[in-house]
């Protein structure tokens, strides 16, 4: 049988590029002689991440076109130089396959794409669509969705088959409660300033809780000898502060309880995790989409949210210490948000990519 090539393409953040890999290599594990080529930005951070998993990664010259001012004239400056090398990408690499899985990068790859009568796939990991698949969606052949309330937006290309995440988080064990709450805090892979700063002056607050109350907190770079200092002056000598957390699955584990932002993939990770959060978007994600994820959340009892005009240090405080002092509260939370976790998406998604290459999957796959 000829060798299918398949392009994934997408990036910008990690929310983005780790669906991607996930769902290559899954497709890969099924298939073995497809052949994966992966295409994004030039950013430092994404060649960083590609390199570590060793995978085949085209960087494109392209820019998102949300931006202001000046950002969004260049951005249109470069789009056609995009387009050109996108075009080059696909002629040299012919694939049979193209996903795209969000992020403005995707954009001219998968809509060249289908223009060529290639088999196209987006995944939308938000609750909202983003610009970049909103525009793709009528081109494409299938649409896959993390949430039910997507679809509508999908112009009936859409199946729910969830946003999949590293398989570690679904391996968790369900957390075994103890006498201490575990809080994780953490802003993403960049951190996040907000939160870091919220969290910080709310520590006077659960000082009095004393070692019924342990916090890991990863701060980003920026802010983590400002963090860092404010726990060991707040007289938190067991927490642990660190720019940067690889394991995070381990840490996930290890939590009673998160403090996170909205991301798609952030959200993925606590329902795969089954794990208690409370959740503050970022207010300023491109069309407040963290907000819709968040409130999906919610609605199903899965998370607390607090708005970042909330999210007072007084109010994030009281929170942790009402979950201190009242494990079946996280515990409802737990139940709820394993209610929301899909089955295999992974693997679903990747055999639907190979139905789309008309490619069956290996006998021994389950």
């Amino acid at each position: 049988m000829k060798r299918a090539r398949v392009i994934i393409s997408g990036g910008g953040t990690g929310g983005h590029l780790y669906p991607a890999l996930v769902v290559g290599r899954t497709l890969a594990a099924l298939d073995p002689a497809i052949e994966l080529t992966y295409v994004g930005t030039g950013r430092e951070v994404e060649g960083r991440i590609m390199a570590s998993h060793g995978v085949s990664f085209i960087p494109m010259r392209i820019e998102g076109l949300k931006s202001r001012g000046l950002k969004t004239v260049r951005g249109l400056f470069i789009l056609p130089l995009s387009f050109v090398q996108a075009l080059g990408i696909l002629l040299r690499i012919r694939p049979s396959l193209v996903i795209g899985v969000g992020g403005y990068s995707s954009g001219p790859i998968v809509l060249l794409a289908s223009w060529l009568r290639v088999p196209t796939l987006i995944l939308e990991q938000n609750v909202r669509p983003g610009f970049t698949n909103r525009l793709l969606v009528r081109w494409v052949r299938r649409a896959v969705a993390a949430f039910p309330s997507t679809l509508p937006y999908l112009r009936g290309k859409g199946v729910v088959l969830g946003n999949p995440v590293r398989e570690e988080f679904y391996r968790l064990p369900a957390k075994t409660r103890g006498p201490v709450l575990e809080v994780l805090v953490f802003g993403g892979s960049q951190g996040s300033h907000v939160l870091n700063t919220r969290v910080v002056e709310a520590l006077p607050l659960l000082a009095a809780a004393g070692d019924r109350i342990r916090l890991t907190h990863q701060t980003g770079t920026a802010d983590l000898e400002a963090v860092a200092a404010a726990y060991k002056a707040g007289g938190f000598a067991r927490a642990e502060v660190a720019a940067y957390i690889p394991d995070m699955p381990a840490y996930f584990g290890r939590a009673d309880l998160v403090v996170c932002r909205a991301g798609a993939t952030t959200l993925a990770e606590l329902i795969a995790a089954r794990k208690a959060a409370i959740l503050v978007p970022f207010a300023g994600a491109a069309e407040d989409h963290q907000t819709f994820n968040a409130r999906e959340l919610a609605a199903a009892g899965a998370a607390v949210v607090l708005t970042e005009a909330e999210a007072t240090p007084a109010a994030l405080a009281d929170l942790i210490l009402r979950f201190a002092g009242d494990p079946k509260e996280i515990e409802a939370l737990e139940r709820n948000i394993a209610g929301l976790q899909p089955e295999d998406p992974a693997g679903r998604i990747a055999r639907l990519c190979l139905s789309l290459l008309e490619r069956p999957a290996k006998e021994t796959a389950s």
